[in-house]
């Protein structure tokens, strides 16, 4: 089990005409990831969509990475009540669990204005998913209409793990 607080920022945010590209932490037009303690995720732009790449030594380390990257799209700081959800998982296979986890994710933003922060605790004994997550009650943007299953990976690779996640905007 992994709990990960990441302190950084997602390249791209909503604003008042849509989504827009900011110059940190993804560099130029290249779109380069940062790295913080050996995680990284960044967000590439594609009209209707986001897609989210996420690198993680740990395969529990991709799950806890996809939340922090949800949190912050959703809002950065948000001032309301402290909350906590107990979210029980399952799915066909490992990507599968990944896009799962987002759309309950997606579902708690959606149904009671609740935005992520962290993974209190975080188990994956497949096909289940079980995690404790941590947030506030804000007010996330309806942004994310779906998390979808193209394009959708979570494979082990030479440098730890790698996740590949479009959400339809």
């Amino acid at each position: 089990m992994q709990s990960v607080v990441l302190r950084a920022r997602i390249g791209v945010f909503p604003d008042a005409g849509g989504l827009r590209r900011l110059d940190h932490p993804l560099d130029s037009d290249r779109g380069s990831p940062v790295t913080w303690e050996g995680k990284t995720y960044r967000w590439v732009e594609h009209t209707g969509e986001l897609e989210l790449s996420i690198e993680a030594p740990t395969e529990t380390g991709v799950f806890t990475e996809a939340l922090a990257a949800l949190g912050e799209l959703l809002g950065e700081e948000p001032a309301g009540e402290k909350t906590r959800h107990e979210l029980s998982i399952s799915a066909s296979d490992p990507p599968a669990l990944l896009a799962e986890w987002l759309s309950e994710l997606v579902f708690l933003a959606e149904t009671e204005s609740f935005v992520p922060e962290r993974a209190a605790e975080l188990e994956l004994t497949y096909p289940v998913l079980h995690a404790v997550v941590e947030g506030r009650r804000g007010e996330p943007p309806p942004l994310v209409k779906a998390v979808t299953y193209h394009m959708l990976e979570l494979a082990e690779n030479d440098r730890g793990w790698h996740g590949w996640v479009v959400l339809d905007v």
